[in-house]
């Protein structure tokens, strides 16, 4: 990530919700890489391929299985450059495919009303 995406682009690491998720993840996480040497990489995930989450895979975590950690990008109001992305929490792999199936079909709702 280039320094002005590092500056346009970041967690909303001062709030609760950061807080929160940092307990999360590293009550799953079985890497011996700090959380803030892969923030970086996490958000150019997130924003690379569009996502408002990402899966820890089984392989890194200590339960062996998949977590998902999601979410909400923010805009800022006086900025239309800088966005934040908001912590909602952990989903398990079962609780993600029912999350994002339930969005997807919202979605399809909302575009076939504006239609």
């Amino acid at each position: 990530m280039n320094e002005l995406e590092k500056n346009s682009v970041q967690f909303d690491y001062f709030s609760r919700n950061y807080a929160k998720f940092e307990e999360d993840f590293y009550k799953f996480a079985n890497i011996n890489i700090p959380l803030t040497f892969l923030a970086d990489d996490l958000l150019q995930h997130m924003v690379s391929t569009h996502h408002e989450y990402f899966r820890l895979n089984a392989k890194n975590s200590k339960d062996f299985k998949d977590h998902y950690f999601v979410f909400r990008k923010i805009e800022s109001k006086e900025n239309k450059n800088i966005c934040q992305f908001e912590y909602l929490g952990h989903l398990s792999a079962i609780e993600f495919f029912k999350f994002s199936s339930r969005v997807s079909k919202d979605r399809d709702l909302d575009k076939n009303q504006k239609k």
